[in-house]
């Protein structure tokens, strides 16, 4: 008799600027390789969307975005769009969207009547070069980090030329949570830029098999991405390195 497995769900958080094929596929990619460890059975997915605070350069209204990604992922049996960290009104660090979240599973969970066993895991999905912007000077605070990495648990995927491992090494805390840390390889090559899509986008070119159809469809209809939405936040600070000086938040309770 086999070994129950860990169920587990996966959040990514990001912009998605919009949400592109290469953003769904990172969850497939995760799942895969998480069930192929024998140990883990991914059980759902979240898309969290960050809110218009980031700051970020060319960012569109979260609505847009919000709506866009369930056009998008319409056709997923698994994987789901959750608009909590986009209605705040300012930016939320990610350790606290996770918190949300976990939060939410647990009473979920715990509201099952045939519930058996543990309540799901919730691991970060990220890009390989998330792991890079740990060392980014007043990016991330140290807790944060350790919260992420050791209470969570990262599922990062990567690509081309880029070496996580490398990240992992050399960073003391992420290093220390290593066994938490699951680093995906993607072998067929797929560059997708949500920058690109929106500078062939606002500058009437095609970007099919980019970007679902239901996805153009929107935004050639609410006239999304121009030269002019482009232009927001140009100059600004994104909230992270625009606020060193937070205030630790209380660790989450076991």
């Amino acid at each position: 008799m086999g070994l129950k497995r860990i169920p587990v769900v996966l959040l990514a958080c990001g912009s998605f600027n919009p949400i592109t094929n290469q953003h769904m596929r990172l969850f497939e990619l995760a799942k895969d390789h998480m069930q192929n460890t024998g140990q883990y059975q991914v059980v759902g997915g979240i898309v969290s969307p960050v809110s218009d605070g980031y700051g970020k350069r060319g960012l569109v209204q979260s609505k847009h975005r919000v709506e866009m990604a369930k056009l998008a992922l319409q056709s997923s049996t698994w994987v789901t769009v959750d608009d909590w960290e986009s209605r705040q009104p300012d930016w939320t660090e990610t350790v606290v969207t996770l918190r949300h979240h976990f939060a939410r599973l647990q009473k979920e969970y715990q509201q099952k009547p045939d519930a058996d066993g543990n309540c799901p895991e919730l691991k970060l999905l990220c890009g390989a070069d998330f792991l890079d912007t740990f060392e980014v000077p007043g990016m991330w605070l140290t807790e944060h980090v350790e919260e992420l990495a050791g209470r969570f648990g990262l599922v990062c995927v990567s690509r081309g030329g880029l070496h996580p491992e490398r990240a992992v090494h050399e960073s003391d805390i992420l290093s220390s949570y290593k066994r938490n840390i699951f680093l995906v390889r993607e072998w067929v090559r797929n560059e997708t830029s949500a920058t690109e899509v929106r500078r062939a986008l606002r500058r009437g070119n095609s970007v099919k098999y980019l970007i679902p159809d239901a996805v153009i469809d929107y935004v050639e209809e609410h006239q999304i991405y121009t030269m002019a939405s482009e232009r927001k936040n140009k100059g600004g600070v994104l909230k992270p390195l625009a606020k060193p000086a937070l205030q630790p938040v209380e660790p989450l309770d076991d």
